[in-house]
């Protein structure tokens, strides 16, 4: 039985207690997404599991980096009232009534339900199916992903390189590159912090079985308040072709070799260049094609400094402007390929006073019923002071499912 409720979509941060720490040393990007992709993480045995009028409470010793909307993976549960066993597999976090408890969401009898019982936090359900020393390939385990696979190179300190493959026979072998050696040799970047220290940095990862979509404030070890960062990406967009489309897999990176300077294109910034690049272009043909990452509503801008509907809060109403994302090829006039899960930005200004990162607002509209979670994309130098200026808002879906 597990959850009543869809947990496709999984939201993991820097500001979970116990999370993976992103830094600027070697390794540190494939331990991150071990975590958030293939393993799960901060695993407690717990000294209570009760059921009371749906509404099932978790009870552990210490700290649990699981959050409201975050989804936990339960286990273990061997007795209770009738159909205990469903209560094992995953839930979506509700409610953090007490610093050791949680709660969610349950069809099952009441209750106290026995075991030994243990919660960690969810991954994604993700597969690694090749690794080497600081090197890895990751690639979706479900069965209708289009099954591309994504290199991640972390032998460097401050910045990792990542390519997509339409094939891999191991981790340094690949065929059908995206992006290609002529696009950027060695692959595109990917920050990891300004500095190579061991210092944190700040940083949201939210998911679901098919795309992964992370963004990533590096300047944060140099100062508190460089907390803007760049959006980037993996994985199958929602392809809009009908009867489908075999190669809409995606990879959002930067040409950048410096870390302070990865916002190059990002997903939810101005579109400079095609550095959203799909194996194949929609007909199935040719090689790496590069694509933008546009709204519908508004402009080639960075979310939240975009003028399309004036400031935020608006004049007329007050509201929050929304507006979905989508992938077409790097000409002015291309029509949309697919759009891009998750990711939703605003055709409004001003909106850096008024949302930071980890910031929660419902969703209304086309986003009724949905949490959607703030993240400070910039155009500007990430170990810089931000400024509305220079740095926005956009935001991601963490309720879903996303497709």
């Amino acid at each position: 039985m597990t959850s009543p409720v869809d947990t496709s979509v999984k939201y993991f941060t820097s500001a979970m207690a116990n999370a993976p720490v992103l830094s600027g040393t070697v390794g540190s990007m494939i331990a991150l997404l071990d975590a958030c992709l293939k393993d799960g993480f901060d695993t407690k045995t717990l000294t209570s599991l009760v059921v009371v009028g749906g509404v099932a409470t978790a009870t552990y010793t210490g700290t649990h980096a699981s959050l409201v909307d975050g989804v936990v993976q339960i286990a273990g549960v061997t007795g209770g009232p009738a159909g205990f066993a469903g209560l094992n597999g995953e839930q979506k976090i509700t409610g953090m009534p007490g610093a050791t408890t949680r709660t969610f969401a349950t069809a099952l009898p009441d209750g106290t339900y026995t075991g030994t019982i243990t919660m960690k936090v969810a991954p994604a359900g993700w597969l690694k199916p090749f690794s080497g020393t600081n090197l890895a390939a990751y690639k979706s385990a479900d069965v209708a992903s289009t099954g591309m696979l994504l290199r991640v190179d972390d032998t460097a300190t401050t910045q990792c390189r990542v390519i997509g493959y339409e094939a891999m026979s191991d981790v340094n072998t690949g065929a059908g590159p995206f992006p290609t050696t002529a696009q950027i040799s060695g692959g595109g970047y990917w920050p990891k912090s300004t500095v190579a220290t061991s210092a944190p940095v700040a940083w949201v990862l939210v998911a679901d079985g098919r795309t992964f979509l992370i963004h990533i404030a590096p300047g944060l070890p140099q100062s508190p308040s460089f907390m803007q960062g760049c959006t980037r990406g993996f994985g199958d967009a929602i392809a809009l072709k009908p009867g489908g489309d075999a190669f809409a897999c995606f990879l959002s990176h930067s040409v950048q070799p410096g870390s302070a300077s990865m916002y190059d294109s990002a997903l939810d910034g101005t579109q400079a260049s095609g550095y959203a690049v799909f194996p194949r272009s929609f007909a199935g043909v040719g090689s790496a094609a590069q694509h933008f990452c546009l709204p519908y509503t508004g402009q080639n801008i960075l979310s939240g400094a975009d003028s399309t509907f004036g400031s935020f809060p608006s004049l007329v109403d007050g509201s929050l402007k929304l507006s979905r994302r989508y992938f077409a090829t790097t000409v002015t006039t291309a029509p949309p390929r697919a759009d891009c899960p998750g990711l939703v930005s605003s055709p409004q200004t001003l909106l850096f006073d008024s949302f930071r990162m980890n910031d929660r607002i419902p969703g209304a509209g086309a986003f009724a019923g949905r949490t959607l979670v703030a993240l400070n994309p910039t155009q500007a130098s990430m170990s810089g002071t931000p400024t509305t200026g220079n740095t926005g808002a956009s935001f991601v879906d963490v309720t879903g499912p996303w497709r």
